[in-house]
């Protein structure tokens, strides 16, 4: 009795030792998987060229300013709009 729980003990313990040997190997396995998915994919990476760049600066530099201006008379319309509703509703002080 006391040597078949020695034996199962020792089975525990080689099954432990495999599984935590398995789980170490596929750690790896999947980072080296992943490494190479990442370098598969870098490979896909194309680099825009100095004309493209600066095409596309131009392109945002142009809408940002194009958008500050139609803000800026949007909020000078409401601003003063509003400010004329209110003068009428106070009257001069």
């Amino acid at each position: 009795m006391a040597k078949t729980a020695l034996v199962a003990e020792d089975k525990q313990k080689d099954e432990k030792s495999n599984a935590l040997v398995e789980n170490a190997t596929s750690t790896f396995e999947r980072a080296r998987t992943f490494l190479g998915d990442v370098r598969a994919e870098m490979r896909k990476v194309i680099t825009p060229s100095r004309k493209e760049v600066q095409a596309t600066t131009t392109v945002v530099l142009v809408t940002v300013f194009v958008f500050a201006a139609f803000f800026f008379v949007v909020d000078y319309i409401f601003s003063n709009g509003l400010a004329a509703i209110m003068g009428k509703l106070v009257g001069p002080q």
